[in-house]
């Protein structure tokens, strides 16, 4: 089993996707480390010789940051905005969409499920 960046890539996987399952490698990214590293991207993870996983990683190490490192900034980047109080720091601190998206209806995934009205709740309960 091949293991760069912490991650255990899936043995049964083409080189080119088993790279996507590092996070901050996706498609163009992968093709473009497996290209620098002169490795065949339609070979399996498990068809990979010790020589040209090490060179994955080499070339992984030199390119930029993957997985923890950058988990860590991308929190340090909101952890940032909250604190200097600026507009996307307060959606970010209120679980609301950051980019301008509409908030009046949709926005359901980043606002979680809806919360019934109090009123509703009265009515339901005076019924019975």
């Amino acid at each position: 089993m091949a293991r760069i960046a912490g991650v255990d890539l899936p043995r049964n996987k083409r080189a080119n996707i088993a790279l996507t399952y590092i996070y901050g490698i996706g498609n163009p990214r992968a093709a473009r480390i497996l290209d620098a590293a002169k490795v065949d991207p339609m070979k399996k993870v498990q068809d990979l010789g010790e020589d040209e996983v090490n060179r994955i990683r080499q070339v992984i190490e030199a390119e930029g940051m993957v997985e923890g490192d950058l988990r860590k900034e991308v929190s340090m980047n909101i952890k940032r905005l909250i604190e200097i109080g600026s507009y996307r720091g307060y959606r970010h601190r209120r679980n609301l969409p950051v980019r301008g998206q509409r908030t009046h209806t949709n926005a359901r995934t980043r606002k979680g499920p809806r919360k019934g009205t109090v009123a509703a709740k009265k009515k339901s309960a005076a019924k019975t």
